[in-house]
């Protein structure tokens, strides 16, 4: 098995960030609430949003903290998150690599589909220092679930894949015999792990889907160039057919891995 990092690249989302709110699934606010009741979250407490990118979670648990502080190598998201942040929140430009002590203790520890790019193992060894007695780290994502109203997704995939094909640092990700988070977090410190799964039907634009596609790191503009023209009308062709309306039905299911020291 494989824990060996995705080569560290800190600005490979700079143009995915303008696509990525409007692109990527939200995280469903039942699903914040149901972390903070588990964590025990109180308004004295801190929490990092490590990997926040446009600041979504930090946002998300802004209400329910002290100080929320998100980190995130790339300025463009930066710029995102810090648009009218509520007072308790700030943004720092960052990486796993560089947690230390000076940032201070944390009761929760946030990432939102942010664990893959990191040094994992290397990470959870700094924040054992970072996290007070009864924290926790939190892994957020997102899943689609087999129901009819995604049957749409496959064709969706289908068409983006070949455009993704030739990005080897999505191979590194993939890879066959890829160590996954959950293996990873029970070799840590922190090997008491939940999963906290919240399931939504939502309503989704078509033009959505053209952010998404650019919000990937594999299919940003960046990476892949001019060839992002294509790639957009190809989706325009398929909405067309798929939802002459407009609008798709997804059913999204938005989860948390919750991982606590071990006893």
């Amino acid at each position: 098995m494989s824990i060996e990092p995705v080569p560290f690249e800190p600005r490979r989302f700079r143009t995915a960030a303008a696509h990525y709110l409007a692109g990527r699934p939200g995280y469903a606010p039942r699903l914040i609430r149901r972390v903070v009741e588990f964590c025990k979250l109180g308004t004295a407490d801190r929490v990092l949003d490590l990997g926040c990118g446009p600041g979504q979670l930090a946002r998300a648990f802004a209400p329910f903290a002290g100080d929320v502080v998100g980190i995130d190598p790339e300025p463009e998201m930066l710029h995102l998150a810090a648009r009218d942040a509520p007072a308790n929140v700030r943004f720092m430009e960052g990486s796993s690599y560089g947690l230390g002590p000076d940032l201070g203790m944390f009761r929760l520890v946030t990432m939102g589909r942010s664990f893959h790019w990191m040094d994992r193992v290397d990470t959870l060894q700094r924040l054992d220092g970072m996290i007070e007695p009864g924290g926790a780290v939190a892994l957020f994502g997102d899943k689609h679930p087999e129901v009819p109203e995604n049957a749409w997704r496959q064709a969706f995939q289908d068409l983006v894949e070949p455009y993704a094909a030739d990005d080897p640092h999505r191979h590194r990700r993939h890879e066959p015999g890829r160590e996954s988070h959950i293996a990873v977090l029970l070799d840590s410190a922190f090997c008491e792990l939940e999963e906290v799964a919240v399931i939504e039907r939502r309503q989704l634009p078509v033009a959505a889907l053209i952010d998404r596609a650019l919000s990937m790191s594999s299919t940003s503009r960046a990476r892949i160039g001019a060839r992002a023209d294509a790639l957009v009308a190809e989706i325009e062709a398929l909405t067309a057919k798929l939802a002459p309306t407009g609008r798709l039905v997804e059913v999204v299911a938005s989860t948390a891995l919750i991982a606590r020291r071990g006893g």
